[in-house]
């Protein structure tokens, strides 16, 4: 069965609403909908110690972001500048749009 989340989609602007890195805001990179997660950029970064692949590599030290759980960010709306709960809305064309529910602001998809 897959969840995933429609209120979210990659390049939205997003603030960390728990965990070490709350408060902070970053811009979603990639959703994994099979466990509900997301990287978002420069948050939740991570340690990851390689080992040399080949003669002449050496091993090193990568720094990189770890997976975020949904329910852990809230969406920050590019009208308002806050965080805001998502809803939907059906324009007259017949396209479902998402709406910030505090300026009920139309939320444009950042491609």
């Amino acid at each position: 069965m897959r969840q995933g989340h429609a209120n979210l989609r990659v390049n939205d602007k997003v603030e960390v609403i728990a965990g070490k890195d709350k408060g902070r805001v970053g811009k979603i990179l990639r959703i994994e909908n099979a466990n509900n997660r997301l990287i978002v950029e420069r948050i939740n970064l991570i340690k990851k110690h390689q080992k040399a692949t080949e003669a002449t590599q050496s091993g090193q030290i990568i720094e990189r972001e770890a997976g975020l759980h949904i329910s852990n960010v809230m969406l920050v709306c590019p009208e308002c500048s806050e965080t805001v709960r998502v809803g939907k809305k059906l324009l007259e064309d017949g396209t479902k749009v998402r709406m910030c529910k505090k300026c009920k602001a139309t939320i444009e998809s950042a491609k």
